[in-house]
Order: structure tokens, then C-alpha cells, then sequence
């Protein structure tokens, strides 16, 4: 009867969703399920998000006013959860680091869930989407509910991996396949009943685990593709050779063969975390997962080879690297996006900064100002790129190869450019890296 209920408030859109955690993840999802006609709530223990949502104001640059406006008119935001007990679906998608030693830390899905178990009622849906090692929706959520909700009978429980693309609009968030699973067919039925509604495709997973595994597979074979290419990096820049025009012969064979372009390392929430839970999921298991660490290990030296690249450029210029400028384009993890998250260009300032490098700036067209992280203060704002301000600079290093960047602006006014994404060719001023 229970399950009836909860699956009829779905499918007449009559249920209200709770999105717990309201960031690059959380906030698009509440947009989606308020666009798709169900009442939302949103949730996030950051006052200062709730307060800019409440003002109509996106911290989001991919995500208008006009968006969060829309959201309002049905939605509303918390930032505590008293509310969470007029969900009738609720959808966790908190962060989920890695401590010291490359360990995942669930603290923020524990904390969510320590906050609101005793909000809980029968005849909900709860879905962890936060990206973890197969085993976290069953032994954290799961084992850890109240005696009185009995999952696959008056409570149903769900993972579903989350897959967006940010900086690619034609892989918007509903277009991409939704993986879905669930603690008993029971809860499968009723999650696949949820997000079907809102993806023009979902994919029903066995169970939690092959679900949870399944995300992780997808990021850790981009991360050791990544590395492949950049140790192929590493050889082609000892022969000097260009990767790039390796890159360009070798891609095209018709089969059997795809390509990945090497960079300064790999970035964003997912691709340096995901490898790491699965590493340490392994080791739990007696597993040891060589080609995971030796990925992680390959991509972790490209800064150092970026700072090799400095050293070399300024002394053959005989300039101390004190007295050195240097400026960074690009501090997002990818192109087109305003996301720093794990972005190689913090690594490259904390190692520069390390190394007693003292005139560094960045110029990133879609932040303003430098995010100081959990592990890194820096606060710093950006500059604007022109001509003048470029001829200051003895090297700027392309870490970030935005479309927005003025390119032959760029050539033309730097002394000297470390290129590490293949937008130029190599010349008298141009260097790979």
C-alpha cells in the first residue's frame, strides 16, 4: 500500500523532492525536478548559498537568475532540515573528499544522514547520488536507518550515479543515461519510476554495488587514459618529439584506437577522487590495483614537469625565479566552466609558491576571484588579459584552454608561452608541456 502511494505522488508529480547538498551537482538536479513540475526543496548547510538563492542570484555561471527565479516560484531553499519529513523523495548529493593519504571521506553523507534520520518517515524514497566506493549505500545508509523503516517495504532506498558534463551543452543533464538502482526490486521499481520522468533515459542497475562500481569504472578509465597519454607526454618531450602531432597520425586509424589528449594533470571533483575509492576499496579486499596507483602516480608528476618547464625557460633567461612573473590561464579544471574544483592549476601555484615563486597571477574568464580550499589559502583575484597587462608577464603557462581566451591576443603579446593543451604550435616563443 505503501509503495502504491509513494509510486502514485510520483508518477502525478504530486510528491515533493528534497535535494540535500546544493552545489554543481544539487543545484542543476533542483532545477531539472522543479522544470519537470514537482515541488522542491533544497537544502545546504552553507547559509551563504541559501541567502544568494533566496535573492534570485546563481553562484552557478552555467545556471541564470532566471533559472533560480523559475525554481523559486515552486521551490524553496533550507539550510537546515526541518523540513525534510514533507519529502516525499530525497536526493543526497553532499561532496565526498578524499583525507590525508588519499583516503575517501564519507563525512559529509554521514553528517547529512546523522541530521535527518530521525526526520524520516515511511513511504519515502532516499537516493545517495554522491559518488563512493561499492558498499557506501548499503552499509552507510541502509544499515544505519531507523528500526522502524523497514527498506524494500515502507522505505525504499536507491543509489543513481551522477553524470554531468559541465562545458558541454549538448550533453545536458537529462540528455546523459541515468544509471539507477536499488536496495530490493521494490525500491528498484520505485526509483526507475523517478527518474524516468526526469531522464529521456535510465539505465536499471542489478544492484547498489554494480551501480556504485560502475561510476567509478567510468572516471578511473578516463584518469588512466589520461596518464597513458601523459607519460607518452613525458617520452615524446625526451625525443623531442611533438605529442600532439603523434596524436594527429596515430588518431587516424579507423579502429581499435581513441584518442586522449594529454594536459597539466586531471581536475574536477570526480576523475582524481574516483580512482582513489576504488584503490582503497581494493586494498580493503587484498586487491592491489597497480594500474590505478600507477595512473594516479603519472598524473601527479605533470606539475612537476611544468615547473621543470619554468625553471629551464628562466634560466636560460637568466631571471631568478623570485624576481620571475608568471601568469596562469586558467584555473577551472576544464574549459567553458567557472568549477575549481581539484583543478591542476592549484596544484601548479601551491608548488610554485613551494618553490619561493613569488609574482604569480591568473586570468581565468570565468572566475573573478580565486577560491581559497580546504587545503590551500590563496586569495587572490584574476586579471584582465590585454595586451599590456600580457607584456608583463616572462611566461604565461595555458593550463586551461577556454574559448573565450583571445588566442592571437595571446601569441602575440607574451614573451614566452608553455602551452599545455595544444592550442599552438611550437615555435621560438612556444613550449610543450
Amino acid at each position: 500500500m505503501i509503495k502504491k502511494k509513494l509510486n502514485y505522488l510520483i508518477k502525478s508529480k504530486k510528491a515533493t523532492v528534497g535535494i540535500i547538498g546544493l552545489g554543481y551537482v544539487g543545484l542543476p538536479l533542483s532545477i531539472l525536478f522543479s522544470k519537470k513540475n514537482f515541488k522542491v526543496f533544497g537544502f545546504d548547510i552553507d547559509k551563504n548559498k541559501i541567502k544568494s538563492l533566496i535573492k534570485g542570484n546563481s553562484y552557478i555561471e552555467r545556471i541564470s537568475t532566471k533559472e533560480i527565479n523559475q525554481f523559486l516560484k515552486k521551490g524553496k531553499c533550507f539550510d537546515k532540515f526541518e523540513k525534510i519529513a514533507e519529502c516525499d523523495v530525497i536526493v543526497i548529493c553532499v561532496p565526498t573528499p578524499l583525507k590525508n593519504k588519499n583516503i575517501p571521506d564519507l563525512s559529509f553523507v554521514r553528517k547529512t544522514l546523522n541530521s535527518i534520520k530521525n526526520k524520516l518517515r515511511p513511504g519515502q524514497l532516499l537516493v545517495l547520488e554522491s559518488t563512493s566506493y561499492p558498499g557506501t549505500t548499503r552499509e552507510e545508509i541502509v544499515k544505519k536507518i531507523k528500526k522502524k523503516l523497514i527498506p524494500g517495504r515502507n522505505f525504499f532506498i536507491g543509489f543513481s550515479s551522477e553524470r554531468i558534463n559541465p562545458g558541454y551543452n549538448e550533453k545536458t543533464i537529462n540528455n546523459v543515461p541515468q544509471v539507477v538502482s536499488g536496495y530490493s526490486d521494490n525500491c528498484l521499481e520505485v526509483i526507475s519510476n523517478f527518474y524516468q520522468l526526469n531522464f529521456k533515459k535510465i539505465i536499471k542497475s542489478k544492484s547498489l554495488e554494480i551501480a556504485e562500481f560502475s561510476k567509478l569504472l567510468e572516471n578511473i578509465y578516463r584518469a588512466v587514459n589520461i596518464g597513458f597519454i601523459n607519460e607518452m607526454k613525458f617520452i615524446a618531450e625526451k625525443m623531442k618529439l611533438d605529442i600532439y602531432e603523434i596524436l594527429k597520425v596515430a588518431s587516424t586509424k579507423p579502429f581499435g584506437f581513441r584518442p586522449f589528449n594529454p594536459g597539466p594533470g586531471i581536475g574536477g571533483h570526480c576523475i582524481p577522487i574516483d580512482p582513489h575509492y576504488l584503490y582503497w576499496k581494493a586494498n580493503k579486499i587484498g586487491i592491489k590495483a597497480n594500474f590505478i596507483k600507477l595512473s594516479a602516480e603519472t598524473n601527479s608528476k605533470v606539475i612537476n614537469f611544468i615547473k621543470n618547464k619554468i625553471d629551464k625557460i628562466l634560466k636560460k633567461k637568466k631571471i631568478h625565479k623570485k624576481l620571475s612573473k608568471i601568469l596562469i590561464l586558467g584555473v577551472a579544471y576544464k574549459k567553458n566552466i567557472d568549477d575549481m574544483r581539484e583543478s591542476a592549476s592549484i596544484n601548479l601555484i601551491k608548488e610554485l609558491i613551494r618553490n619561493n615563486f613569488k609574482g604569480i597571477e591568473f586570468s581565468d574568464p570565468h572566475i573573478n576571484n580565486f577560491i581559497s580550499t580546504r587545503t590551500f589559502n590563496y586569495n587572490k583575484k584574476g586579471i584582465k588579459l590585454s595586451p599590456k597587462n600580457l607584456k608583463k608577464f616572462d611566461i604565461v603557462v595555458l593550463m586551461t584552454d577556454h574559448d573565450k581566451f583571445n588566442y592571437k591576443m595571446i601569441y602575440e603579446y607574451s614573451k614566452v608561452i608553455i602551452d599545455c593543451r595544444g592550442r599552438y604550435s611550437v615555435d621560438h616563443k612556444v613550449y610543450r608541456a
